[in-house]
Protein backbone atom coordinates (compact mmCIF):
# COMPACT_ATOMS: atom_id res chain seq x y z
CA UNK A 1 0.00 0.00 0.00
CA UNK A 2 1.63 3.44 -1.14
CA UNK A 3 1.47 5.76 1.98
CA UNK A 4 -0.45 9.24 0.69
CA UNK A 5 0.70 11.96 3.00
CA UNK A 6 -0.85 14.92 0.25
CA UNK A 7 -4.41 13.23 0.49
CA UNK A 8 -4.76 11.41 4.29
CA UNK A 9 -7.56 8.80 3.71
CA UNK A 10 -8.93 6.01 6.34
CA UNK A 11 -5.77 3.38 5.22
CA UNK A 12 -3.37 6.47 5.90
CA UNK A 13 -4.15 7.51 8.88
CA UNK A 14 -4.44 3.85 9.88
CA UNK A 15 -0.80 4.08 9.23
CA UNK A 16 0.36 6.53 10.23
CA UNK A 17 -1.44 5.97 13.72
CA UNK A 18 0.03 2.17 14.07
CA UNK A 19 3.39 3.66 12.90
CA UNK A 20 3.39 6.09 16.20
CA UNK A 21 1.74 3.79 18.02
CA UNK A 22 4.46 1.03 17.83
CA UNK A 23 7.30 3.04 18.02
CA UNK A 24 5.75 4.85 21.44
CA UNK A 25 5.31 1.07 22.86
CA UNK A 26 8.44 -0.17 21.77
CA UNK A 27 10.56 2.56 23.50
CA UNK A 28 8.66 2.52 26.56
CA UNK A 29 8.72 -1.67 27.15
CA UNK A 30 12.78 -1.29 26.02
CA UNK A 31 13.18 1.10 28.54
CA UNK A 32 10.44 -0.64 31.18
CA UNK A 33 11.83 -3.79 30.83
CA UNK A 34 16.03 -3.00 30.73
CA UNK A 35 16.29 -0.25 33.42
CA UNK A 36 15.14 0.85 37.17
CA UNK A 37 13.55 4.17 38.01
CA UNK A 38 15.31 6.98 36.97
CA UNK A 39 15.53 9.74 40.45
CA UNK A 40 14.27 13.04 38.41
CA UNK A 41 16.95 14.48 36.65
CA UNK A 42 19.71 12.41 37.75
CA UNK A 43 20.86 8.59 37.23
CA UNK A 44 20.38 9.18 33.01
CA UNK A 45 20.90 6.15 31.11
CA UNK A 46 22.13 8.90 28.47
CA UNK A 47 23.55 12.06 29.24
CA UNK A 48 24.63 14.35 26.67
CA UNK A 49 24.45 17.64 28.62
CA UNK A 50 21.18 19.34 26.24
CA UNK A 51 20.02 15.65 26.38
CA UNK A 52 18.96 13.03 28.73
CA UNK A 53 17.58 9.36 28.37
CA UNK A 54 15.80 8.80 31.76
CA UNK A 55 13.10 6.39 33.35
CA UNK A 56 10.58 8.04 35.21
CA UNK A 57 6.84 7.40 35.55
CA UNK A 58 3.85 10.27 35.22
CA UNK A 59 0.98 9.20 37.61
CA UNK A 60 -1.21 12.42 36.61
CA UNK A 61 -1.79 14.57 33.69
CA UNK A 62 1.20 16.25 31.80
CA UNK A 63 4.37 17.69 33.59
CA UNK A 64 3.38 15.21 36.72
CA UNK A 65 0.24 17.45 38.04
CA UNK A 66 -2.05 14.93 39.20
CA UNK A 67 -6.16 15.43 39.60
CA UNK A 68 -5.99 16.02 42.93
CA UNK A 69 -3.77 18.29 42.70
CA UNK A 70 -6.99 21.00 42.00
CA UNK A 71 -10.01 18.52 43.74
CA UNK A 72 -8.26 17.16 47.28
CA UNK A 73 -11.23 15.63 48.25
CA UNK A 74 -10.52 13.16 45.82
CA UNK A 75 -7.86 10.21 46.82
CA UNK A 76 -5.00 9.29 44.38
CA UNK A 77 -6.86 6.12 43.12
CA UNK A 78 -10.26 7.73 42.41
CA UNK A 79 -8.40 10.75 40.67
CA UNK A 80 -6.42 8.58 38.59
CA UNK A 81 -9.68 6.14 37.72
CA UNK A 82 -11.35 9.69 37.09
CA UNK A 83 -8.39 10.79 34.67
CA UNK A 84 -7.95 7.53 32.48
CA UNK A 85 -12.10 7.69 31.94
CA UNK A 86 -11.56 11.36 30.73
CA UNK A 87 -8.79 10.33 28.99
CA UNK A 88 -10.80 7.54 27.20
CA UNK A 89 -13.75 9.38 26.30
CA UNK A 90 -11.56 12.17 25.02
CA UNK A 91 -10.23 9.32 22.63
CA UNK A 92 -13.30 8.27 21.46
CA UNK A 93 -14.02 12.01 20.78
CA UNK A 94 -10.75 12.44 18.68
CA UNK A 95 -11.08 9.15 17.10
CA UNK A 96 -14.93 10.48 15.92
CA UNK A 97 -13.18 13.82 14.82
CA UNK A 98 -10.59 12.48 12.85
CA UNK A 99 -13.08 10.11 10.78
CA UNK A 100 -15.24 12.77 10.10
CA UNK A 101 -12.89 15.04 8.94
CA UNK A 102 -11.46 12.69 6.31
CA UNK A 103 -15.22 11.51 5.42
CA UNK A 104 -15.53 15.38 4.66
CA UNK A 105 -12.55 15.54 3.00
CA UNK A 106 -11.52 18.38 5.53
CA UNK A 107 -8.10 20.10 5.66
CA UNK A 108 -4.96 17.47 5.23
CA UNK A 109 -3.25 19.35 7.46
CA UNK A 110 -6.05 18.88 10.04
CA UNK A 111 -6.20 15.56 9.25
CA UNK A 112 -2.38 15.10 9.67
CA UNK A 113 -3.07 16.92 13.06
CA UNK A 114 -5.78 14.52 14.36
CA UNK A 115 -3.81 11.64 13.70
CA UNK A 116 -1.21 12.57 15.51
CA UNK A 117 -3.15 13.47 18.77
CA UNK A 118 -4.77 10.06 18.44
CA UNK A 119 -2.00 8.20 18.05
CA UNK A 120 -0.14 10.43 21.26
CA UNK A 121 -3.20 9.57 23.49
CA UNK A 122 -3.93 6.44 22.02
CA UNK A 123 -0.18 5.48 23.30
CA UNK A 124 -0.07 6.84 26.77
CA UNK A 125 -3.82 5.49 27.51
CA UNK A 126 -2.24 2.17 26.99
CA UNK A 127 0.28 2.81 29.81
CA UNK A 128 -2.64 4.13 31.97
CA UNK A 129 -5.03 1.10 31.71
CA UNK A 130 -3.16 -2.20 31.17
CA UNK A 131 1.01 -1.41 32.58
CA UNK A 132 0.09 -1.46 35.96
CA UNK A 133 -1.54 -5.26 35.00
CA UNK A 134 0.99 -6.08 32.88
CA UNK A 135 4.48 -5.07 34.62
CA UNK A 136 5.68 -5.63 37.46
CA UNK A 137 7.38 -2.10 39.90
CA UNK A 138 10.53 -0.88 39.01
CA UNK A 139 11.87 0.92 41.90
CA UNK A 140 15.12 -0.62 43.02
CA UNK A 141 14.66 -3.41 40.49
CA UNK A 142 14.21 -3.96 36.47
CA UNK A 143 9.80 -4.73 36.32
CA UNK A 144 9.13 -7.90 34.62
CA UNK A 145 6.37 -8.64 32.03
CA UNK A 146 3.59 -10.83 33.45
CA UNK A 147 4.97 -11.15 36.64
CA UNK A 148 3.49 -14.13 38.49
CA UNK A 149 2.24 -12.44 41.67
CA UNK A 150 0.52 -9.73 39.47
CA UNK A 151 1.66 -6.01 38.38
CA UNK A 152 2.13 -3.40 40.56
CA UNK A 153 -1.25 -1.76 39.99
CA UNK A 154 -5.13 -2.36 38.80
CA UNK A 155 -6.92 -2.12 35.83
CA UNK A 156 -6.67 2.12 34.94
CA UNK A 157 -4.34 2.45 37.32
CA UNK A 158 -1.25 2.07 35.78
CA UNK A 159 1.81 4.88 35.06
CA UNK A 160 3.04 6.47 32.01
CA UNK A 161 6.13 5.74 31.13
CA UNK A 162 8.69 8.75 30.14
CA UNK A 163 12.12 8.84 29.13
CA UNK A 164 13.26 12.20 27.11
CA UNK A 165 14.50 15.24 28.38
CA UNK A 166 16.05 18.27 27.23
CA UNK A 167 17.74 20.41 30.19
CA UNK A 168 18.97 22.78 28.00
CA UNK A 169 20.11 26.03 30.35
CA UNK A 170 20.02 26.28 33.87
CA UNK A 171 20.37 28.96 36.32
CA UNK A 172 19.21 30.48 39.69
CA UNK A 173 16.67 32.85 40.31
CA UNK A 174 17.82 36.34 42.37
CA UNK A 175 17.47 36.55 45.60
CA UNK A 176 15.32 39.40 45.58
CA UNK A 177 12.31 36.87 43.53
CA UNK A 178 9.66 35.88 46.13
CA UNK A 179 9.13 32.60 46.09
CA UNK A 180 11.92 31.37 43.66
CA UNK A 181 14.72 33.03 44.83
CA UNK A 182 18.00 31.24 45.32
CA UNK A 183 16.59 28.14 43.61
CA UNK A 184 17.76 26.42 40.74
CA UNK A 185 15.63 26.25 37.76
CA UNK A 186 16.13 24.21 34.47
CA UNK A 187 15.03 24.74 30.98
CA UNK A 188 13.10 22.65 29.51
CA UNK A 189 13.57 20.20 32.57
CA UNK A 190 10.12 18.15 32.15
CA UNK A 191 10.25 14.87 30.94
CA UNK A 192 8.51 13.11 28.70
CA UNK A 193 8.06 10.42 25.55
CA UNK A 194 7.00 9.65 22.03
CA UNK A 195 2.96 9.78 22.22
CA UNK A 196 3.68 13.50 24.16
CA UNK A 197 5.61 14.48 21.32
CA UNK A 198 3.14 13.37 19.03
CA UNK A 199 0.03 15.09 20.98
CA UNK A 200 2.23 18.05 20.98
CA UNK A 201 3.09 18.25 17.17
CA UNK A 202 -0.57 17.79 16.45
CA UNK A 203 -1.52 20.76 18.57
CA UNK A 204 1.61 23.19 17.01
CA UNK A 205 -0.03 22.45 13.76
CA UNK A 206 -3.76 23.40 14.23
CA UNK A 207 -2.20 26.50 16.29
CA UNK A 208 0.46 27.74 13.51
CA UNK A 209 -1.68 26.57 10.52
CA UNK A 210 -5.08 27.30 11.99
CA UNK A 211 -6.25 29.85 9.45
CA UNK A 212 -5.07 27.31 6.65
CA UNK A 213 -6.97 24.75 8.36
CA UNK A 214 -10.23 26.11 9.38
CA UNK A 215 -10.53 28.28 6.35
CA UNK A 216 -10.54 25.70 3.84
CA UNK A 217 -13.48 24.40 2.11
CA UNK A 218 -14.25 20.83 2.34
CA UNK A 219 -13.52 18.48 -0.77
CA UNK A 220 -17.20 17.31 -0.41
CA UNK A 221 -18.91 20.54 -0.54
Amino acid sequence: MKLNLSNINLSTAFVIVLTLLLIDQASKFYIKLNFELSSFGANAIVDWGFFKLLFVENKGMAMGAKLNDFLPFFSDKIAKLVLTIFRLFAIVGIGYWLWDNIKKGSSNLLRLALCLIFAGALGNIIDSVFYGLIFSHSYGQIATLFPEGGGYATLFQGNVVDMLQFPLVSWNWPEWIPKLGGSRYTFFQYVFNIADTSISTGVGILLIFNKRIFNQPEENS
